[in-house]
């Protein structure tokens, strides 16, 4: 009898101290994984082909191969540059502006670890997918005129230090920006203001091409643009719901907050455009669904939907803004309008946040002891510091990439394009 007690006490025991220990072990969330992945792949699609449909349809029939080659390469430096280095620099505890080195080569990694509810790996992979797509935006102000050697030093130099430091300070532990309180939930500094002045600055740098503004240089392929844009707009869906990190509240917020303010930027640009020019055209409404998802992006999981309606409707109408009026007083040869809308969006999206965010106008409102002059304060700090960091960097790397092998092909490679006189190939035949 007294040993069928004590081994009914230890079962007894065992029951109840069985939930605490359970409690304690952190495992990973499958559902949170497999929506990370999915989202992870959705933000490399808007890369390849993305990226290299909207903006190649947008050039000229001899330079299309050129920027589609660019951007499969960039894909591919970066992704290798962002696991040997890259996600350390960005991701682990550092200082104010650069994460430390204890994640070099992933080699402390394993498979047991964990970034909150997925697996680590994941959050490798889905943070290197927003690296890929800024390198790659970047390009497509440089288009028919970069010498691709440049390109590719220019890439390796302004990654590592630009992207990275942004990219830490913005949402990395202990970064300067998110410490001081500001909101970028998908990247409206770090992905686009960031391209977007890189790209203007390689614009000026390289100067205008030999023939712009004395010829009609149209697309050639307008249907390529709007494939693009679809494949765009979809892959957005990835890039901004995926950012709440697990497939919860925030991600069906930023995902709806998407579509409302997509749709709020097509009607306002198109609106805009044919009050202005008298047609509404295809390629203005691909231009303003771009718009409305620029700017919505680093609001869409802190707003509601009514402020991402009013976020994409300002969007469209600052992007075409940004095309038709802001591209004419810069006076850069922007080929494919990153700045005009990647830039002006951008920071309008960045500086909304502050705004829409407040309880008061539908958002899930502000930290403690934030008010919305305050937030809105920090939003235009981070925006000013995003411009002044990426644009010296810019600087630099284009520099010393003309300096090694040259900046810009010659004028006979440019005359003949760089599909041929590059690559060794043309896009179509004869």
């Amino acid at each position: 009898m007294k040993r069928q007690f004590i081994y009914s006490l230890m079962l007894v025991l065992t029951y109840f101290s069985a939930p605490a220990f359970a409690a304690d072990t952190i495992v990973v969330d499958k559902a949170d994984n497999g929506f990370m992945l999915i989202c992870a792949a959705l933000v490399f699609f808007m890369t390849i082909p993305g990226i290299a449909l909207f903006y190649g349809g947008l050039l000229r029939s001899k330079n299309v191969l050129s920027l589609m080659t660019q951007v499969m390469l960039i894909f591919s430096v970066v992704i290798i540059l962002w696991v040997i280095f890259g996600y350390s620099l960005a991701f682990t505890a550092g200082n104010k502006i650069w994460g430390g080195w204890s994640l070099t080569f992933l080699s402390s990694l394993s498979l047991n670890d964990l970034s909150g509810s997925i697996n680590q790996y994941v959050h490798v992979v889905f943070q290197g997918s927003f690296a890929v797509i800024t390198l790659s935006l970047i390009v497509g102000a440089l288009g028919e005129r970069i010498r691709f050697s440049a390109l590719l030093i220019f890439t390796i130099i302004w990654f590592t230090f630009s992207y990275i430091p942004i990219a830490h300070m913005v949402w990395g532990d202990g970064g300067w920006l998110i410490d001081d309180g500001a909101l970028d939930f998908a990247g409206g500094t770090v992905v686009h203001i960031n391209a977007a002045v890189a790209a203007l600055v390689g614009a000026y740098l390289l100067g205008n091409r030999s023939d712009y503004k004395k010829m009609a240089l149209k697309p050639h392929n307008l249907p390529m643009v709007f494939t693009g844009t679809a494949v765009l707009y979809i892959g957005w869906f990835g890039f901004n719901a995926g950012s709440a990190g697990s497939a919860n509240a925030i991600a069906a917020l930023a995902f709806l907050n998407t579509v409302v303010a997509t749709a709020g930027a097509v009607l306002s640009w198109t609106l805009s455009e044919w009050l202005v020019r008298g047609k509404p055209s295809m390629l203005g409404s691909c231009s303003g669904c771009i718009a409305g998802l620029v700017a919505i992006t680093p609001a869409a999981g802190t707003v509601g939907p009514m402020g991402a309606l009013v976020i994409g409707i300002i969007g469209g109408i600052i992007g075409l803004w940004g095309v038709v009026v802001l591209k004419q007083w810069l006076k850069a040869d922007d080929v494919c309008d990153v700045f005009g809308i990647h830039g002006t969006c951008g920071v309008v999206g960045c500086l909304l946040t502050g705004i829409f965010t407040s309880s008061y106008l539908g958002g899930v409102g502000y930290s403690d002891e934030m008010t919305l002059s305050k937030q809105l304060l920090v939003q235009l700090v981070s925006v000013v510091i995003t411009i002044f960091w990426s644009g010296v960097v810019a600087y630099i790397s284009f520099k010393i990439a003309d300096k090694l092998v040259g900046l810009r092909v010659s004028q006979e490679e440019e005359c003949d394009g760089l599909d041929l006189t590059t690559h060794g190939e043309r896009a179509y035949q004869d």
